[in-house]
């Protein structure tokens, strides 16, 4: 899949080219506004805050990025590619569809734990974005979906999973990464490593997810 890039995850500003050197310079900026957007919610965040948070002139700011806005999406938009292309494998990847179906989804929910907060920011403040970002984002979630359902459905065919309704199933292991923004802390009792084993098993209890397959009698 080609993967969409909206303004914000390109490079803006008054930058012309990206370097080694204003990577670096940006990842700050990034790592400094999504602490605050984390700590402070979207509206109380201000651009002069993540200035003097940084330490810098607010030339230095706007050199990188165009507004508050930007960065946030910019910040947004990296976990939703992580997230959104879980399901792409190799054409030549020969394993079943159940072996992809899990990996896919062991590869969300880590993504989805890996990137926080930054990932949980569409969930907390969707009103935020702009009509470009929110169909970019879309269109990468609608492929995920649709590759999704194709390998659960050909592993239900080969009775390796038993549900009903494809797309609900589907929505409905994925929401259990979604909803981690309610109550998910990095320095919770659980690594980062087991939360993902834990999700990725109830996942797997949610598709129906059979040790031993079962012919389909239909």
């Amino acid at each position: 899949m080609k993967t969409l890039k909206p303004r914000a995850a390109s490079a803006s500003g008054r930058q012309k080219a990206a370097t080694a050197g204003t990577d670096a310079k940006r990842e700050r900026i990034l790592a400094t506004a999504e602490r605050l957007f984390h700590e402070q919610g979207y509206a109380q965040t201000t651009m002069e805050q993540i200035v003097s948070a940084l330490g810098v002139t607010k030339p230095y700011v706007y050199y990188y990025f165009r507004n508050k806005q930007e960065i946030f999406e910019t910040l947004s938009w990296a976990p939703a590619v992580d997230c959104f292309t879980s399901m792409d494998f190799a054409a030549d990847d020969a394993r079943p569809a159940h072996e992809k179906v899990m990996d896919g989804l062991e590869r969300l929910i880590r993504a989805t734990i890996s990137h926080h907060p930054a990932a949980f920011f569409f969930y907390r403040e969707p009103q935020v974005y702009r009509p470009e970002y929110r169909a970019a984002q879309k269109k990468v979630a609608d492929h995920f979906y649709e590759q999704l359902c194709a390998l659960l459905e050909q592993g239900r065919r080969e009775g390796h999973f038993d549900f009903d309704e494809t797309r609900v199933t589907a929505q409905a292991a994925c929401s259990l990464p979604g909803f981690l923004y309610h109550w998910y802390r990095p320095d919770g009792r659980l690594s980062p490593e087991e939360m993902v084993a834990e999700l990725t098993g109830l996942a797997g209890r949610v598709l129906g997810l059979r040790a031993t397959p079962r012919a389909r009698s239909d």
